[in-house]
């Protein structure tokens, strides 16, 4: 999830400093059926005409309401694009810290990051394109609610390859632009993913973990026993709703 983004502040205005607070039920079960439509028809309004261009009536046209209930889960159009930001962002972090949790060495903790974290952007790519592109129309706030859940993704990844250049198994010169590199790898999934390619998103997760592992120098045992350690995973529905 990491990218290159502008500096400039974006205005923060009453619209967009506050959404309608989730209720306990919504908080507790995840995104209601109606706001996962809502983060469906904006995915592919933004993608189609851009964030300045789309109107509330066309998001609302495409998850067949009413433009006012558009603004029954979200205060703004930019609250909605901040919440399909987010919920994007805490779901990957969730995923790279489990795959990492769940390993038993940094090689199979990164083949396991990287395949995950590689399939996720190909189940999710068409929301995660957005999400890249449209990040500048974040407001101000929202931008850094966002970049914080990309800094903890971020230092998970360094976090496993400081363990592997500490065990011996990697070789590393720069822990942080091999952390860059790695993500870039596994962002632009997103960027180039079609489900009409003949390659499912775990093969091209699998390839990926064994570009990671070339990449920090892992090779011999470790680097086949970290690859035969990842199995391939079923699409998350929670935010597939989002391809077109």
């Amino acid at each position: 999830m990491l990218s290159t983004v502008p500096t400039t502040p974006a205005a923060v205005t009453p619209a967009t400093a506050a959404s309608p607070p989730p209720t306990a039920a919504e908080s507790a079960a995840g995104p209601s059926e109606t706001v996962l439509r809502l983060f469906s028809a904006a995915a592919e309004s933004f993608a189609d005409k851009g964030f300045h261009a789309t109107t509330t009536r066309d998001i609302a046209s495409r998850a067949g309401l009413s433009p006012a209930g558009v603004y029954v889960h979200f205060a703004s159009k930019e609250d909605l694009l901040f919440h399909l930001s987010r919920d994007g962002h805490e779901e990957a972090l969730a995923l790279v810290s489990g795959a990492v949790q769940g390993a038993a060495s940094p090689p199979q903790a990164l083949a396991a990051l990287m395949a995950r974290f590689s399939a996720w952007h190909a189940e999710n790519y068409a929301i995660a394109r957005v999400v890249q592109h449209e990040f500048p129309h974040l407001s101000e706030a929202h931008r850094a609610e966002v970049l914080a859940l990309r800094k903890r993704i971020d230092h998970t990844v360094r976090e496993v390859l400081q363990s592997g250049k500490a065990s011996g198994d990697f070789v590393l010169d720069d822990i942080p632009d091999t952390a860059l590199a790695l993500l870039s790898i596994v962002v632009d999934v997103a960027r180039w993913y079609t489900p009409a390619l003949h390659r499912t998103p775990a093969q091209i997760g699998e390839t990926n973990a064994a570009l990671g592992l070339r990449l920090v120098g892992c090779h011999g045992p470790a680097h086949r026993a970290a690859l035969s350690s990842t199995e391939p995973r079923e699409a998350n529905p929670s935010l597939a709703a989002g391809r077109p």
